[in-house]
């Protein structure tokens, strides 16, 4: 009998050791830091519903009847819904036109921006010349300085150059800005100088160590200002509307404002080419988001 009952005894599971003194104090703490963590993902769900509330309510005013836009309180779910709205805008203005004009300015000026900035950068980054440090400064100065403070001698000069009412003015006015340059420098003093003198020892030109490596490894930062100077110049209403007086040459931005009369509005039709205007962007940001955010991240590690 006494050997079962040592045998009976042998099977039991040990039991669990104390907790020590140091383990009951980081009980509470844990369950803090879960509270607090549950608390700020709901704070920031918050924060984006608020962001994003304006622009589910353009997208609801899309299909509404212009008196029902701005009815008090807001009909978030509509009475009436005018699909018809997302067809009759095309017919109603040119805005196939306006989409290409649109398109073709954001891509050339983003072309432009990208390939000059990212070349300036390079010689402000990776080479010595006299007076460099101080030649990035004032350059990065411009910044600071606010468009209205230079937008009537601008066009001073392009009226007196004969661009006025040319997509070729805005071009030339938004295609070389210092921020690309100042966010492609960022990048640049992240990759080591070894590699570029490594390449010098080699026998590669500048050119050749910007084209061959610099640029390849800078596929973060190159998405970040294409898609930053992309959606910049698509939203862009005031440059447009100085300089472009033909209707045919209008951005939609610009377009939009056909809806606009001297004594009323079409505010539905205007939420629904506002909803067509963001999709390129959309578009744009779901492509390069991987690489935008990645950019972020890294353009800013080096002063």
């Amino acid at each position: 009998m006494n050997t079962t009952v040592l045998r009976k005894d042998s099977t039991r599971s040990p039991a669990p050791p104390p907790m020590t003194a140091g383990e009951e104090r980081r009980r509470p703490g844990r369950a803090l830091r879960t509270v607090g963590r549950v608390a700020l993902y709901v704070a920031l769900t918050g924060v984006a519903l608020l962001i994003l509330l304006p622009f589910i309510w353009m997208l609801i005013s899309s299909v509404k009847a212009d008196r029902d836009v701005f009815t008090v309180p807001i009909e978030w779910v509509p009475q009436e819904y005018h699909w018809d709205n997302f067809s009759r805008i095309w017919t109603d203005i040119p805005l196939a036109a306006y989409l290409g004009n649109s398109l073709f300015l954001s891509v050339v000026i983003t072309f432009l921006q990208v390939l000059t900035g990212s070349f300036a950068a390079y010689g402000f980054a990776k080479m010595r010349f006299p007076g460099r440090d101080l030649l990035f400064a004032g350059y990065i100065a411009t910044i600071a300085v606010p468009w209205q403070a230079y937008m009537i001698p601008q066009y001073i000069i392009m009226q007196k150059l004969g661009l006025v009412n040319t997509h070729l003015s805005l071009i030339l006015l938004q295609a070389f800005g210092a921020f690309g340059v100042f966010l492609m420098r960022q990048f640049y003093l992240t990759i080591p100088d070894e590699i570029s003198e490594a390449a010098r020892l080699d026998g590669l030109s500048e050119y050749g160590i910007w084209a061959r490596i610099i640029l390849p490894l800078s596929k973060p930062a190159l998405a970040s200002l294409a898609l930053l100077t992309f959606v910049n110049t698509w939203n862009d209403y005031m440059g447009p509307f100085i300089y472009l007086t033909d209707n045919s040459l209008w951005t939609v931005q610009l377009g939009l404002r056909s809806f606009i009369g001297q004594y009323d509005a079409q505010y539905a039709m205007i939420m629904t080419g506002s909803v067509l205007s963001i999709l390129p962007i959309l578009l744009v940001f779901l492509l390069g988001q991987r690489y935008f955010v990645r950019g972020i991240a890294t353009t800013g590690v080096k002063g």
